[in-house]
């Protein structure tokens, strides 16, 4: 199966000294699409700031692979890479600069790979904002398992089905963000039927984006980080370019709102 580390990077796994490098290079392109955090992390307890952001990326190269590109198949192989790959951090076992810092933490990483599967299969154009936030339950439900399991809270307390819609909603602005080398049309794809037949002819992402602002879920995220994250994700919804990052300002008050609650 293809391995998704690029040459250089599994150059890295194998050198120590160079294993720094290619976990950064990593953190860094999630750093670029959330060019907030910046100001935002100041209000995350210091000691969960690496995991934090080690885990953002994780999040980012799995959506990733599901939903990026015209041709499907690359971004397949490499869920069914880290399918095999989570599995193992169960097993004390890592090959991904990654798992440097999250694979010896407590977190259902056999819960997240086994929602891979279902991940992938959101990557169709859902029908309805129902469907939308139903296809990428099975994911989202392992990512609240795993907040609580990264941020102080024990793995097996039941997850609120009230967060795991908060984190739906989360990533379905999340796919709104134009990955590396993705067309801008392509960052619509997740744009449901029903949104795309109200938009009409104008570009849909600000319809749905106004449509999932609305809809946002009440209710207060479980943990400091995800309260920040969803705080973030929430306010570029009213914006009128949803995957354009918030004023400094704007969102250092964005996330100490998020942070105090």
């Amino acid at each position: 199966m293809p391995d998704p580390l690029a040459p250089d990077d599994r150059a890295a796994t194998a050198r120590p000294d160079a294993g720094g490098d290619a976990l950064a290079d990593f953190i860094d392109k999630w750093r670029v699409r959330w060019a907030e955090w910046t100001v935002a992390e100041v209000f995350v307890p210091a000691a969960q700031r690496e995991a934090a952001l080690a885990w953002a990326t994780l999040q980012q190269e799995l959506t990733d692979a599901a939903w990026g590109g015209n041709d499907p198949r690359p971004g397949e192989a490499k869920l069914g890479w880290w399918q095999e790959e989570l599995a193992g951090w169960g097993r004390g076992a890592r090959r991904h600069p990654l798992g440097t810092v999250l694979q010896r933490r407590p977190a259902a990483w056999a819960m997240l790979a086994a929602s891979l599967p279902s991940l992938r299969a959101s990557r169709e154009r859902p029908a309805s904002v129902d469907e939308a936030f139903a296809a990428v339950a099975p994911f989202a439900e392992a990512v609240a398992r795993i907040d609580a399991g990264l941020f102080g809270e024990s793995t097996d307390t039941p997850v609120d089905p009230a967060e795991v819609r908060r984190v739906a909603a989360g990533l379905l602005q999340s796919r709104m963000l134009k990955a590396d080398g993705q067309a801008e049309a392509d960052s619509a794809a997740g744009v449901p039927l029903a949104v795309l037949a109200r938009a009409g002819d104008a570009d849909p992402r600000p319809v749905w984006a106004a449509q999932l602002h609305r809809q946002w879920p009440p209710g207060r995220p479980g943990t400091r980080p995800r309260r920040i994250w969803l705080a973030l994700a929430r306010a570029r919804l009213g914006q009128a370019d949803p995957a354009r990052p918030q004023a400094a300002w704007k969102a250092l008050l964005t996330a100490w709102r998020a942070a105090r609650r």
